[in-house]
């Protein structure tokens, strides 16, 4: 352990120790700002795709989905309840979206959506070891 982790009693400097390890504080609000920014894309009453028939809109789905879950991870949210409830999610939005906005549903968006949380569950895998609920525990 570092001088500064014996000094703080085994917390990192501006973090908060849960379930075992260390999380910084700033986590949950970076956790928050991701979930705010995906219901914004999914529920905003007209759909937003800048780029039309380029697959943008499919990147962005990919990408917020991945970073909820990768911000969630990091805020000490267990990983796989965490990835099942975005999974359900991802269905979910499309059949709100197609029936209470007037917006289309679309499954390409669903695939999208799930691609996303696998793709950041597999770097996260990658990058810190072992199963991503329990990646934070191997870093030390």
């Amino acid at each position: 352990m570092s001088a500064l982790g014996q000094r703080t009693g085994g917390r990192a400097a501006g973090g908060s120790a849960v379930g075992g390890g260390t999380r910084p504080l700033f986590a949950w609000p970076w956790f928050a700002l991701a979930v705010t920014v995906q219901l914004v894309a999914l529920y905003w009453p007209r759909p937003v795709d800048p780029a039309p028939g380029t697959g943008l809109d499919k990147v962005v789905h990919a990408c917020i989905f991945a970073a909820v879950l990768v911000t969630g991870l990091r805020a000490g949210l267990p990983g796989w309840p965490l990835a099942a409830a975005l999974a359900v999610h991802a269905g979910l939005s499309e059949i709100v979206q197609g029936q209470l906005l007037g917006r289309d549903a679309d499954v390409a968006d669903v695939v999208a959506d799930l691609v996303g949380l696998a793709l950041a569950a597999g770097v996260r895998r990658v990058t810190l070891g072992g199963r991503p609920d329990t990646a934070d525990r191997h870093r030390q």
